[in-house]
């Protein structure tokens, strides 16, 4: 993405702000794309390290509207703040919480089926042998302890996926209370 494409996006982002602040916005960033290229680095590569525009302006938006709240007191800068704040975890909640419910509810599934593997392997290993399994005792054991160990791996499989998803989900927890910390601390 280039600057006048990423600034672009930030300044559509922040409309609804006072034209002064999203003036010194816009600057701050361009003075990020003067220092980066002076420093040999690309556009594109500039335009990655600061992240998404549009989240930006709604994370500056939140910030702008937690300023206010904190500068005055009123009915108005409160409703402000719970804007910003509403535009800021809307569209993440809107769109976060069913790929969530999604893939958990994947992740259930797939270790409900790897334990009914794993129960099939035990009985298989188990019955298999008394039952007159095709080809005999050691091939009912032999198929017994493959899918007891299919098994096995296919949850050390989940259990490092599930971990994955986990940790993604702290990463977005924590880009949150980025945005939050400075209202957290405040009061401090």
């Amino acid at each position: 993405m280039t600057r006048l494409e990423f600034l672009r996006r930030l300044e559509a982002g922040l409309k609804g702000l006072p034209r002064d602040e999203v003036d010194d916005i816009l600057a701050d960033y361009a003075e990020h794309f003067e220092a980066g290229l002076a420093a040999g680095r690309s556009e594109d590569a500039i335009a990655e390290a600061l992240g998404d525009p549009v989240r930006l302006a709604r994370e500056l938006r939140f910030e702008a509207g937690h300023r206010n709240w904190q500068s005055a007191r009123s009915p108005s800068s409160a409703l402000g703040a719970i804007i910003a704040f509403v535009g800021l975890a809307s569209l993440d909640i809107l769109i976060l919480l069913p790929i969530i419910a999604a893939v958990v509810g994947v992740v259930i599934a797939l270790f409900l089926a790897v334990f009914a593997l794993f129960v099939c392997g035990g009985a298989m290993l188990i019955i298999g042998p008394f039952t007159g399994f095709p080809g005999g005792w050691a091939v009912a054991m032999l198929a017994g302890l493959g899918v007891l160990s299919g098994s096995v791996a296919l949850a050390a499989v989940l259990i490092l996926v599930s971990i994955w998803i986990v940790n993604a989900l702290m990463w977005f927890g924590r880009l949150h209370y980025r945005v939050l910390e400075p209202a957290i601390h405040s009061n401090d």
